[in-house]
């Protein structure tokens, strides 16, 4: 890791059309829903670190290396389902236009959040950490996503006037990865 950060954990995402823009949405982690690292974030936990940050203070970045910037998040914010994401590839940098390729092919389809734990605790008998509250400081793009109930949903260039992005996003949300099965 080359900058201070206690925990990093891998979102899974897919992407079936990628626009020319880079715009894309879907969720960056889900509540209730241990991931593989047996982390489950609790409704709310982003709500602080949101409001004091925002969007724009959150990074985008690849494999989680601050020297890699390859996008902005345009809107963070929690719903039932968990953390919703949107945010834009940059094309004017190599590596924005890079990622955006590896996307279109399906050869790279992982979110990871980096974080710092504020508040939480393992259940010794299942050893299941529950976060209450997380100081959230960027979503990476990455190779290996670490849970399976987050994905990217879909990318348009006019996402809100997209009649079906509340369907696509609900597909999204419900995909399990088929190493958990």
């Amino acid at each position: 890791m080359l900058f201070p950060m206690n925990d990093s954990k891998a979102l899974r995402f897919d992407c079936k059309s990628i626009d020319a823009s880079g715009v894309f949405t879907g969720y960056a982690a889900r509540f209730n829903s241990a991931d593989l690292g047996r982390d489950l974030i609790a409704p709310g936990a982003f709500a602080e670190s949101l409001a004091q940050r925002g969007a724009a203070g959150v990074r985008m970045l690849f494999q989680h290396d601050p020297a890699e910037p390859i996008g902005v998040w345009l809107e963070l914010r929690e719903d039932t389902r968990g953390l919703f994401a949107r945010g834009r590839l940059l094309s004017e940098i190599a590596r924005g236009r890079e990622v955006l390729s590896l996307m279109r092919a399906g050869a790279i389809d992982g979110l990871s959040i980096g974080f710092r734990t504020v508040e939480g605790r393992t259940n010794p008998k299942t050893g299941i950490r529950r976060i209450a509250k997380i100081d959230l400081w960027e979503i990476s793009i990455v190779t290996f996503p670490m849970h399976p109930g987050a994905r990217v949903a879909a990318f348009k260039r006019d996402l809100p006037n997209s009649r079906n992005l509340a369907a696509t996003i609900r597909r999204a949300a419900d995909f399990v990865h088929p190493s958990t099965r």
